[in-house]
This record gives structure tokens, sequence and C-alpha cells, in this order.
């Protein structure tokens, strides 16, 4: 019996191997494509269009922008791929993570890895790095769930923990069409590239 097929076909023409990804097999405009279609939130959120995680990306370099003024390219380009693996695994919530185990967290692993030596960021970006990526994504979580996906402030403070107002400072969430969003991610990804 043959093994079952572990790759994915990119609408590039590129066939990415989930378990044993290259960088060589990694495309932006596949990234941006399937990121733009992946709805957050399990897609439970208010609006004509869903939440993509293109969107949250784009959202969550900018909050890292914010909050690490002068910060280098590469690290604000690290701050918009860092979701990146979910154009092929999709976007699951934190709940089904913990169930799916490790094995979830590996996969993204390899797959961030590939993706990040394809753009010429390290492999694995430095912990510090790591660590202030995470803390914007959590802001934009609070902004998502309170703008578009129905928390209350004091619900999102308790899951998320409360922004510093100057951070979130006229930040508006407007839902897009993916094409709109895949454009503009895009266009963010050269912009950030051609700084490095």
């Amino acid at each position: 019996m043959a093994p079952p097929r572990a790759w994915q076909r990119m609408l590039s023409g590129r066939r990415l191997d989930l378990l044993d990804p290259t960088p060589m097999d990694i495309e932006i405009e596949d990234i941006a494509h399937g990121l733009a279609f992946v709805a957050r939130w399990n897609g439970q959120t208010f609006g004509d269009w869903p939440y993509s995680v293109a969107e949250h990306s784009l959202l969550v370099e900018a909050l890292y922008d914010r909050m690490n003024p002068g910060a280098p390219a590469k690290w604000r380009l690290a701050a918009l791929l860092h979701d990146a693996p979910e154009y092929v695994i999709g976007d699951m919530i934190s709940p089904v993570k913990a169930a799916v185990g490790p094995g979830y967290g590996e996969l993204d692993a390899r797959l961030q890895a590939a993706v990040h030596i394809r753009f010429g960021l390290p492999a694995q970006v430095p912990a510090a790095i790591k660590k202030a990526i995470k803390k914007a994504d959590r802001v934009s979580a609070w902004l998502e769930a309170t703008q578009i996906a129905g928390f209350s402030a004091a619900e999102s403070d308790r899951f998320f923990g409360t922004p510093d107002p100057a951070v979130i400072e006229g930040m508006r969430l407007y839902l897009r069409p993916p094409k709109e969003v895949r454009e503009a991610f895009v266009a963010r990804h050269a912009a950030l590239l051609a700084q490095l």
C-alpha cells in the first residue's frame, strides 16, 4: 500500500512537501493567496467577508512596528510572516491546537523554518523577537475580539490582556475581499524585502 500523499500542490505549480518542506517550494503569492482565504475565529466574525489570516498578519506587523519603533525590516517581515504556515495547514483556534497535541507545533515549526529561509530570515527568530511578535499578536487578538468577534472589552482583557491605549489608538478593522487582502499582503512583503 502506497503511503498517503503528504504534499500540497500550490497554484504556482510548486509541490510543497508538508513533512519535509524546502524553501525552494515556497512562493509569496501562494502564501498570500492561501492566507487571504483562511478565516480567523473559525469564521465567527461580523461582516460580509471573512476576517482572514492575511489581514491579521498585516495587523500584527503594523502593531509590531508601533510597539517596537525603529525595529529592523527583517523582524517586521518576521511579524508579517508569523502565521505563514497556515496557508497550507489552516488556522486552528488554540483549544483545537491543544487537543491535537505536539504534532501540530512540529509541523508548524518545519513550515515556518522553510518560509523564513526562503525570504532571508533565520530559520528560528531570536526568542526576544518571537516574544515581541507574540505580544503584538495578542494585541491584535484583543482588537479583533472587540471589534469583529463579539467579545466585550472586559472579556478581551481577561483572555488577551489589556492593550496600551496609545498602541491601539485609531486602529479600526475593516473587512475586505480576499483579492484586496492578497494584494496588500504581497505589496507589504515586497516593501519589507526592499528594505533588507
